[in-house]
């Protein structure tokens, strides 16, 4: 099994988070890893993104460029990585931030409202995990159990009150049909 996933958005989305959670998801389970993020000078609104390869495998190169799973949780992410994915892919897209639909045959393509979502479940911020809970459902890729783990491992003792919350978002993603 080998997973190249991209993670793209605007600084202060969560997107270098919700990779980090993916990374220890895998560390957890014994996967190789690699999380490499890669933002611009903008402390927030700037672009983001984040690889993450996770396999049974040695990793090469821990650089995305061809992502069998991309999220993309703003337009601009949808122009510049939407062409990228490999044949057969999974995409992941925030349809209260992008507009557009992809025009590929060779995808699957989900469409959740991650944003309205969070927002209409007092879960502000929380689009990018809501979007983790759709890839988690439609891959299987991880356990919602491995997810708490990493989500204990990964948030600080006073944040601990929102773990709670990130997993009620994960299950928002998770039970989208639209």
């Amino acid at each position: 099994m080998t997973y190249e996933i991209l993670l793209a958005g605007f600084g202060g989305q969560g997107i270098l988070f919700a990779g980090k959670l993916l990374a220890y998801c895998a560390l957890f389970e014994g996967k190789e890893i690699s999380w490499l993020p890669s933002y611009g000078p903008e402390m927030r609104g700037g672009k983001c993104n984040c690889s993450v390869c996770i396999s049974d495998e040695p990793i090469g190169s821990p650089q995305v460029l061809e992502p069998d799973l991309l999220v993309v949780l703003n337009g601009p992410s949808f122009d510049a990585f939407m062409p990228s994915v490999k044949p057969g892919g999974k995409a992941f897209v925030d349809s209260s931030m992008v507009d557009a639909k992809t025009d590929r045959t060779d995808i699957e393509t989900f469409y959740v409202p991650a944003t309205q979502l969070a927002d209409d479940n007092n879960l502000a911020k929380g689009a990018n995990i809501v979007l983790l809970g759709k890839l988690l459902h439609e891959t299987g890729i991880f356990s919602f159990e491995t997810v708490r783990k990493a989500l204990e491992k990964n948030t600080p003792a006073k944040r601990a009150h929102t773990i709670d919350n990130n997993m009620r978002a994960l299950q928002l993603g998770a039970d989208y049909k639209g």
